[in-house]
């Protein structure tokens, strides 16, 4: 004969239904459908009140885990707007969220109210912090040992730190004297770097510089540009200009720019002062630029 009840009905335990651990859980305290909808403030003061709550009841409760959950929903948006900084980064923005949410979830286990401090400020390193961890442990495009993940890392700070104090990019001399380490040591922490993060051939470009760029592939990108090329250029558009300069105005050149000497050791050799050459030098160089950005060369004086 049929009961005209399910089988899920047959089978569960009488107060373990949803409605039921969720209304021993909350004991009265007012909690919304859609945790993740409402607003900051709301989740703020629901938040105090149910770590209250939570504290009562035993870990590894329906009524628990149903807290805990809630909280969890609560303060998804925390972990959305940590996310938000790492926006520049190439893992899905889904991925970054979802390991955040594993620091909000650490960091409700180990919030204590009595401290007074308020959830949030409290989570945000945490939730932050493993998303840092989830960088460091995936970015790199072969594994390396910790060491070195930790080496290049000390390596990045020490050059900006140098770069700024000194107003040049730093030597490995000096990057190991920073340190207290060895050259080797250095050059083994950079040659690391290496393996930090790389791009595919057949990833698309121009998507991320500019969105009016042609996408194709990095290996397009391979290439770079020969400055050679551009000195031959330069150097053959110069040859006419220079040949029309009258003999003493071309050894003053050849002086200064083939032998590199001093306007002063010049005008010993041409018999000028090292005023006069100076003058010189301006006009003949002022003329050259000249005639070279306009279509036609004038005559030289």
């Amino acid at each position: 004969m049929s009961t005209g009840r399910s089988p899920e009905t047959l089978v569960r335990p009488r107060g373990t239904s949803p409605a039921a651990v969720r209304r021993r859980a909350l004991d009265g305290l007012a909690a919304p459908e859609r945790p993740t909808e409402v607003s900051t403030d709301t989740a703020r003061a629901l938040s105090t009140a149910l770590f209250a709550r939570l504290r009562e009841l035993d870990e590894g409760t329906p009524e628990h885990a149903y807290l805990r959950n809630t909280l969890v929903e609560l303060n998804l948006s925390l972990v959305k707007f940590a996310a938000r900084r790492f926006r520049g980064r190439p893992e899905p923005a889904e991925d970054i969220v979802q390991v955040g949410a594993i620091g909000l979830i650490k960091a409700i286990d180990r919030f204590d109210p009595d401290r007074g401090v308020e959830f949030s400020a409290f989570a945000l390193p945490t939730v932050v912090g493993e998303m840092k961890r989830f960088f460091r442990d995936t970015g790199w495009a072969v594994h390396v040992p910790r060491r070195l993940q930790e080496l290049r890392i000390a390596l990045v700070r020490a050059s900006d730190a140098l770069e700024q104090d000194e107003g040049h990019r730093p030597s490995r001399a000096e990057l190991a004297d920073r340190l207290d380490l060895t050259e080797a040591e250095v050059a083994e922490g950079e040659l690391a770097a290496n393996a930090y993060s790389v791009h595919s051939l057949d990833a698309p470009v121009g998507a991320e510089d500019d969105d009016n760029a042609p996408q194709g592939v990095v290996g397009r990108r391979i290439a770079v540009t020969e400055p050679g090329y551009e000195l031959i250029d330069d150097l053959e558009s110069l040859g006419p200009l220079v040949a029309r300069l009258d003999a003493r105005d071309r050894e003053i050149l050849a002086l200064r720019f083939g032998e590199d000497l001093t306007q002063a050791e010049i005008g010993l050799r041409v018999g000028l002062s090292q005023m006069h050459v100076s003058r010189v030098l301006a006009r003949i160089l002022g003329d050259l630029r000249r005639d070279l950005l306009t279509d036609a060369p004038q005559e030289t004086r």
